[in-house]
């Protein structure tokens, strides 16, 4: 039985541009919505944009619970060799899970991606109340979202409503593997973090730093967005800083 139908705006999108790519990633129980707003700005400046839809995202939080990490290691993987097909030069950027599986990639991809750009990613939860639920309840639960942290008034995130409990463990799982590949990171990276983010632990945002293996790392703090940040009041801010990092690196 396939998925049930896609939630309108949560679909996959691809910008068509130049032969130099950027691949986006949508977080945790969120949408390709998240991400539009950076795609957009990208495809104006001439890049192209693919933002895939990760495996049971944007649908029901009950095909969620059937799908987990690998699975949305495999649709950013079969994104990228699509993209791969259209472009010689590919960066990618991400939200929230979707910095985790930015930086994943370029630990995966190392000689494919060219620099990264991941906001406000996850590799250490640092919750005992979250990690208490990985193991010690039913599977079958649900328990309230965490969308739409966002700053600006009357902004919401396409998220989930709720979100499986099977689904935190892979969470974690993801995040684990991702924090102990971060030192074979070698592309330019520039983190964004906001400092204030009700859903990841801003302290993720040095950690990710001092980790890398990188020559080239650079760190943006965000003083007016919450964790959805790019759809919070600092979304051309991210736009601006991503799009500069990106043309210093091709041109360098």
């Amino acid at each position: 039985m396939g998925e049930t139908a896609v939630m309108k705006g949560a679909e996959p999108f691809l910008f068509e541009g130049s032969e130099v790519g950027v691949l986006l990633s949508h977080g945790f129980t969120g949408t390709t919505q998240s991400m539009r707003p950076l795609g957009q700005r990208l495809a104006a400046a001439g890049y192209t944009v693919c933002a895939p839809r990760l495996r049971g995202h944007g649908t029901s939080p009950a095909d969620m619970a059937t799908t987990g990490a690998r699975d949305w290691v495999a649709s950013i993987d079969d994104a990228l060799a699509e993209l791969k097909t259209r472009c010689s030069t590919i960066f990618m950027a991400g939200l929230s899970m979707g910095g985790t599986l930015t930086l994943l990639t370029a630990a995966r991809h190392a000689g494919v991606i060219r620099g990264i750009v991941p906001i406000n990613a996850v590799v250490q939860i640092n919750s005992a109340d979250r990690a208490s639920l990985a193991f010690g309840h039913d599977p079958a639960l649900m328990l309230p979202g965490i969308g739409s942290d966002i700053k600006a008034p009357d902004v919401q995130e396409l998220a989930y409503r709720e979100v499986p409990v099977r689904c935190i463990a892979e969470l974690y799982m993801l995040t684990g593997v991702t924090r102990d590949l971060l030192g074979r990171i070698t592309c330019p990276t520039l983190v964004i973090q906001s400092h204030d983010d009700h859903v990841v632990d801003p302290a993720n945002g040095r950690l990710i730093v001092s980790s890398l293996g990188a020559n080239r790392v650079e760190l943006l703090w965000l003083e007016d967005s919450y964790h959805v940040a790019t759809l919070d009041h600092d979304t051309p801010l991210i736009a601006e800083r991503t799009i500069a990092f990106f043309r210093s690196i091709a041109s360098g």
